[in-house]
């Protein structure tokens, strides 16, 4: 469906283009939504940041996303978390609480987070399978009173969607197929974002 990121985030800006003149505060989702996210900000002549999550992958398949953490330190579980035991849940939560701390230092090393009180806020990804990450991220933002809240997504499945629109004031998806497998599947190319890169793009 994609031919990359580039393309992706090109047909979410246009989609969006209506926000050009409120100078919108974009916040990728690392990594993947990192790349996305500096296209949409600067074709939309907002600002980029990141909001930190980390989803917490299922015992044996980390791919597929069972909760998430969130930068304040919230936790947001989904229904398989349940089947998990307690003291393995914890272990993962503090490793991915001390992921995201490392992340920010490294990731705006020299100035703190961009406040997303009062403004448009787009939150980026190039896609979502269960919707944990994002919807974390956008529990976590709502909180901090934005204007108004838009989730924006290559691709994502339908259930998934419906259940981000009852997290966002909006949502954005180019593609929502039926039969949905994992988010790599629908890029040509889909290669791995570094940090390097995220620090590079977050520079720009």
């Amino acid at each position: 469906m994609f031919e990359d990121r580039q393309e992706a985030a090109e047909r979410l800006a246009q989609a969006l283009d209506r926000l050009r003149d409120q100078h919108p505060l974009v916040l990728a989702i690392p990594r993947g939504g990192v790349p996305m996210g500096r296209v949409i900000a600067d074709l939309l002549t907002g600002d980029l940041d990141v909001v930190l999550v980390r989803k917490i992958g299922a015992p044996g398949n980390p791919e597929y996303a069972i909760g998430a953490v969130s930068e304040d330190g919230s936790v947001h579980l989904e229904e398989a978390a349940q089947q998990c035991r307690d003291d393995w849940l914890a272990s993962e939560v503090a490793e991915q609480r001390e992921l995201i701390e490392e992340r920010r230092r490294r990731y705006t090393p020299v100035r703190a987070p961009l406040d997303p009180a009062g403004r448009v806020v787009v939150v980026v990804d190039d896609g979502s399978a269960t919707g944990a990450t994002m919807a974390a991220a956008l529990a976590t933002l709502r909180q901090r009173q934005p204007a108004r809240l838009i989730a924006a997504l290559g691709v994502a499945p339908p259930d998934t969607l419906a259940r981000l629109e009852e997290l966002a004031d909006e949502v954005v998806c180019l593609e929502a197929p039926a039969y949905f497998r994992a988010v790599g599947q629908y890029f040509a190319n889909f290669g791995q974002v570094s940090d390097d890169e995220v620090i590079r793009l977050l520079g720009g």
